[in-house]
């Protein structure tokens, strides 16, 4: 269950009477009526850099009743973005939003201020004729304002488990849909919000593992422990018992210990104790089963610490029948606990509380007033994230198209443009696969290209463009090079280096499913950057995102560590494979050769699928 939004204590406290005591003394003059709301109005709430708005305050007592000649503080919750003066000038700094704040008494109120930049000279409401001029009006400033409003939403709407989230079948996801379809409307869009069934699964609390006696010790989920895809909710405080063979120090060989492979490990085991059972020769399913018939409250299995298998790590969708389980700790996990628990009696927690449920979630789609309604060239990436606000993966790919949308909306092209920002694909392309699916036979012979922005704003970056070459279709390969080659182009003209890698995970898989030609850009997520991509594109070997230099596997699809936000962008690169994808759209909308039959690749083979963005991270990168 989501957790409400908390009000402001000045409004709490609206329209509660404040009792005041009665003076001994006659001649005692009354104690002044005290504030009990303030709120706070701006000549005008949206700016350019550089201008200047006045906020103005007003006092009021628990009946509204205005009151005068109180004394008001002003504040800005982002100097950066909106200053305000002692008077209560607002400042426009840079582009963002700002809460414009008046305290008085101890009460306060707010008003938000929108910063823009001033937009380049003839970029507004353009019919753009030349790729170039459409490039030069793509901005840092412009795009750093829908990153930032996607990370403000986040942040106004935490998740079940009450961190910031964009994540597909939470509130924050459909107010990114909300943001993006207003703006879309105003520019003269046709915008349809397509709405599907999502079965979402989440967590109600950071799953949890504790020793609480005989000293408390917590351990951090994803550093220290995993828990099983298919955990069984559960939060269970019992003390620790360790289950067979345990073998330490580390054994040579992986998979060496026989630690809960037997019924017999678990003679003398005492039912409603929670099992420490070691990694080692037969299947975590096997361990847990046994764990679960000798009464075990919850289980936790720890890697066995030889050569490769000292991490926590994922063991998969484990059996776990009805009890928590924590798999697969790390060795030194493990070790802790064993330790203790030979030297007396170790009292352990294990919470583990899983959400899964069908939901809406929905497809944002914007058609363009423009172009030919029989060649469509749909531009699209995902507006959801996973494991929190995604930032990175993907705001900054919607912040892509939502700014060349936004600049293009006045331009008659030779194709109609159909901007779509899906929902669900993190979990499994479902958005993009609803879509594709949904269409009748003439609306899909009706598209003829579709281009992907799937994260655009890297740290540590390779521009690589996504091929179908390597991915599920190669009917479609031929017409995709159209896309492909507008890409390798502009990088080329540019100077910089760029690399082919597949379309898997994407939602232009999706596309090529269903035979439409497609291509796509990508910088890299997660980890590794290779020796030979640092030589190529400079940077770091290891995590192309999060920590940098280092080799932990970066931020956006590591869970419960809440790290894919803005600082996780780089601004400058955002705005170069902007700018990229920007002159690739232009010229898919004018390529009057797209949607010839004979370009378009077959159908999805039988059999084939949409991959799980788990599988999609085992088949991702560079084609060689």
């Amino acid at each position: 269950m989501r957790r409400p939004i908390a009000l402001p204590f000045a409004l709490l406290l609206a329209g509660v009477a404040v009792a005041i005591g009665c003076s001994s003394g006659s001649s005692a003059a009354p104690a002044p009526t005290p504030v009990a709301r303030v709120s706070v109005t701006l000549s005008t709430a949206s700016l350019t850099t550089g201008l200047t708005t006045q906020a103005t305050a007003v006092t009021a007592d628990s009946l509204g009743t205005t009151l005068t000649g109180r004394a008001v503080t002003w504040s800005s919750s982002a100097p950066t973005v909106a200053a305000v003066s002692s008077s209560g000038l607002v400042t426009a700094v840079a582009p963002g939003s700002a809460n414009i704040a008046a305290t008085s008494e101890g009460k306060s109120g707010f008003a938000t201020v929108t910063v823009t930049t001033v937009q380049a000279t003839g970029c507004v409401s353009r019919n753009f004729i030349a790729a170039s001029d459409l490039v030069g009006c793509i901005t840092q400033d412009a795009l750093w304002v829908h990153m930032t409003s996607f990370q403000q939403i986040a942040d106004a709407n935490p998740g079940s488990d009450g961190h910031p989230s964009r994540n597909s079948g939470e509130p924050g996801y459909l107010a990114s849909v909300n943001y993006a379809a207003n703006l879309l409307r105003a520019a003269g869009y046709r915008v349809t919000i397509q709405q599907y069934n999502y079965a979402y699964s989440g967590y109600a609390s950071v799953p949890l593992l504790s020793q609480i006696s005989p000293t408390e010790t917590n351990f951090a989920y994803g550093p220290d422990f995993n828990i099983t895809s298919n955990s069984s909710n559960g939060d269970v405080t019992a003390q620790l018992q360790p289950v067979g063979t345990i073998l330490t120090p580390a054994p040579p060989a992986p998979n060496s210990s026989t630690s809960g492979c037997a019924s017999s490990d678990f003679t003398g085991f005492v039912a409603g104790r929670i099992a420490l059972i070691e990694r080692g020769t037969c299947a975590f399913s096997t361990k847990v089963s046994l764990a679960f018939a000798a009464g075990a409250s919850g289980v936790i299995i720890f890697n066995d610490g030889s050569a490769g298998q000292t991490v926590a790590t994922s063991c998969g969708g484990a059996n776990s029948p009805g009890i928590p389980v924590v798999c697969v700790a790390s060795y030194a996990t493990g070790v802790t606990l064993y330790n203790q628990a030979l030297l007396g009696p170790t009292t352990v927690q294990i919470r583990i509380q899983p959400l899964s449920d069908t939901r809406p979630d929905y497809n944002l789609i914007a058609d363009s007033p423009f172009g030919d309604t029989t060649h469509v060239v749909v531009v699209d990436a995902h507006l959801d994230a996973i494991y929190g606000a995604g930032m990175l993966d993907n705001a900054s790919g919607s912040a892509t198209i939502l700014e060349i949308a936004l600049k293009m909306a006045a331009t008659h092209t030779t194709n109609q443009l159909r901007y779509i920002w899906f929902g669900g694909e993190e979990t499994g392309l479902h958005g993009s696969t609803y879509y594709t699916q949904a269409l009748s036979t003439a609306d899909l012979g009706r598209i003829a290209f579709d281009v992907d922005a799937d994260v655009t704003a890297t740290p540590n970056y390779v521009y690589a463009i996504a091929d179908p070459a390597g991915g599920c279709c190669s009917g479609g390969v031929a017409a995709s090079q159209v896309g492909n080659n507008y890409f390798s182009s502009y990088f080329t003209a540019a100077g910089l280096p760029f690399d082919d890698w597949n379309n898997i995970g994407t939602d232009s898989y999706s596309f090529a499913l269903v035979g439409v030609p497609n291509s796509g850009i990508l910088t890299a997520q997660d980890c590794c950057k290779s020796a030979a991509d640092v030589a190529k594109f400079g940077g770091f070997t290891g995590n192309y995102e999060g920590n940098i230099p280092s080799s932990d596997g970066g931020c956006v699809d590591r869970p419960f560590l809440w790290c894919d936000n803005l600082s996780n962008n780089d601004p400058v690169l955002l705005t170069i494979v902007s700018k990229a994808f920007a002159s690739v759209v232009f010229n898919l909308a004018n390529n009057a050769t797209l949607g010839r039959p004979s370009l378009r690749g077959p159908a999805m083979v039988p059999g084939m699928r949409a991959m799980s963005r788990g599988e999609a991270r085992m088949r991702e990168g560079p084609i060689r």
